[in-house]
C-alpha cells in the first residue's frame, strides 16, 4: 500500500471520530438540554416575586415546590444570587432545571374500605378524611386507590397509570362517597353522565356564621387564584360554576348545610362558601380557620377554638350520590353518615345552645 494512500485512510478515520465525538457530545448535550427550562421574563413587568412569577407561568409547580428548588440551586436567574423573594423587574432569563420525575408503582396495600355499593361494574366507597384519592407526588403509598387495589384488580384504565377507575375525585382532607369504575365502558360512560350533570352529588358542611337565607344559589366563575397558584378563587376569567345549599340547622356560630354541586371545579364548594363570607369550618386555605378568629366577637372566641380543636380539617362530606346505573340503567343511590368529627363538633354546639 503506497505511504500516500495510507495517510489518506488515518485522515479519513480521524475525521470520521471526530465527526462521531461531535455527534456524541452534541447528543449528550441536548439531552441534557432537557432537563433545563429558560424562561424569558418580558422587558416590562411590575415588580414580581421570583417564585409567584413562576408559579403562574405554568410551569406546573407548587410554590412551595418552585421556593424549594431555588433554594437547593436547581432555579438561577442568569447574572443574578437570588432568594425565592427575588424581585424581577423585566428582561431577566431565568433557568429551571426540572428535576425527573420518580416513576410511580402502584402497589396493593391492606387498608380497611368502606364499600357502599360494588356490583361486577362499579363500586361506590366512603373515603375517611385524611386520606389521598390517588398516588402523587409526596404521596407514593396509603391513598384509596392503593386500597381498593387490594380489594380487586378490575378497575378501568381510563383514569391512567396513577388513577385506575377514578371517575371523581375529594380532596385530601375532604370524606365522604366516591365512584370507582371497574371496566373501560363503565368509566366512559360515567364520566360523560357526570360532565352532563347526571350524576348528583350532595355534601354536608358546617361552615361560618348564619347564612342570609334558608336556601339559595351561589354562582361565581373559578380559576386559579393569581396570589398563590396552589388555590382556586371566583374570577371573572374563571370557569363558570354553580352551587345550590340548604340550611339543615342554625346554631348560630356555625351553620350545617347541604350543598348540591352542579358543576364540579376544583375546590368548588370551599371557594363559593368562602365567596359569600361563609367559609366552610376548619378549612385552613380559604379562611376557614384560624383567621377567621378575629371576625367574630370576643365572648366567642374561646368556644370557636374549642370546636376547631375537635376536627384538624376542613367539616366537608361528601354524603350522597345518586346517578343512572351505565349498564342496567337502574337508580343508584347512596348515602353514609356523617363522620365522628363533624358529629363531635355538632354535639358540642349543642350542648353550648341548651
Amino acid at each position: 500500500m503506497e505511504l500516500g494512500t495510507l495517510a489518506g485512510q488515518l485522515l479519513t478515520l480521524q475525521i470520521q471520530q471526530s465527526l462521531w465525538e461531535w455527534y456524541f457530545s452534541s447528543s449528550l448535550e441536548l439531552q441534557m438540554s432537557q432537563k433545563k427550562k429558560i424562561i424569558k421574563v418580558e422587558n416590562q413587568i411590575p415588580p414580581t416575586r421570583l417564585d409567584i412569577y413562576l408559579v403562574n407561568s405554568g410551569l406546573g409547580l407548587s410554590r412551595s415546590q418552585i421556593q424549594k428548588l431555588i433554594r437547593t440551586k436547581r432555579i438561577s436567574v442568569i447574572g443574578k444570587g437570588i432568594k425565592p423573594a427575588f424581585i424581577l423587574i423585566g428582561g431577566e432569563e431565568i433557568v429551571v432545571d426540572i428535576p425527573e420525575k420518580e416513576p410511580l408503582r402502584l402497589i396493593p396495600e391492606d387498608i380497611p374500605l368502606d364499600i357502599r355499593y360494588e356490583d361486577e361494574y362499579l363500586l361506590v366507597v366512603n373515603k375517611p378524611p385524611d386520606m389521598v384519592v390517588h398516588p402523587a407526588r409526596g404521596h407514593y403509598s396509603g391513598t384509596l386507590v392503593n386500597a381498593i387495589l387490594s380489594h380487586t384488580r378490575k378497575l378501568s384504565s381510563l383514569g391512567g397509570q396513577t388513577r385506575p377507575g377514578i371517575i371523581h375525585r375529594l380532596d385530601k382532607d375532604t370524606s365522604g362517597l366516591l365512584i370507582v369504575a371497574k371496566t373501560d365502558i363503565v368509566h366512559n360512560r360515567l364520566s360523560k353522565a357526570l360532565a352532563r350533570r347526571e350524576i348528583h352529588r350532595h355534601y354536608n358542611a358546617l361552615v361560618w356564621g348564619r347564612l342570609p337565607q334558608e336556601t339559595g344559589t351561589i354562582e361565581g366563575a373559578i380559576g386559579h387564584n393569581p396570589k398563590d397558584h396552589t388555590k382556586m378563587a371566583v374570577l371573572e376569567r374563571g370557569k363558570s360554576a354553580r352551587t345550590d345549599y340548604f340550611l339543615i340547622e342554625d346554631f348560630q356560630l356555625l351553620s350545617l348545610v347541604e350543598f348540591k354541586l352542579y358543576t364540579g371545579r376544583t375546590h368548588q364548594i370551599r371557594v363559593h362558601a368562602a365567596h359569600i363570607g361563609h367559609p366552610v369550618f376548619g378549612d385552613p386555605d380559604y379562611g376557614g380557620r384560624d383567621t377567621h378568629l378575629g371576625g367574630i366577637a370576643p365572648e366567642r372566641r374561646a368556644i370557636s377554638r374549642k370546636l376547631l380543636d375537635l376536627i384538624p380539617r376542613q367539616a366537608l362530606h361528601a354524603k350522597r350520590l345518586s346517578f343512572e346505573h351505565p349498564i342496567n340503567g337502574n337508580t343508584v343511590e347512596v348515602e353514609t353518615k356523617l363522620p365522628e368529627d363533624m358529629i363531635e363538633v355538632i354535639e358540642a354546639l349543642r350542648s353550648e345552645i341548651s
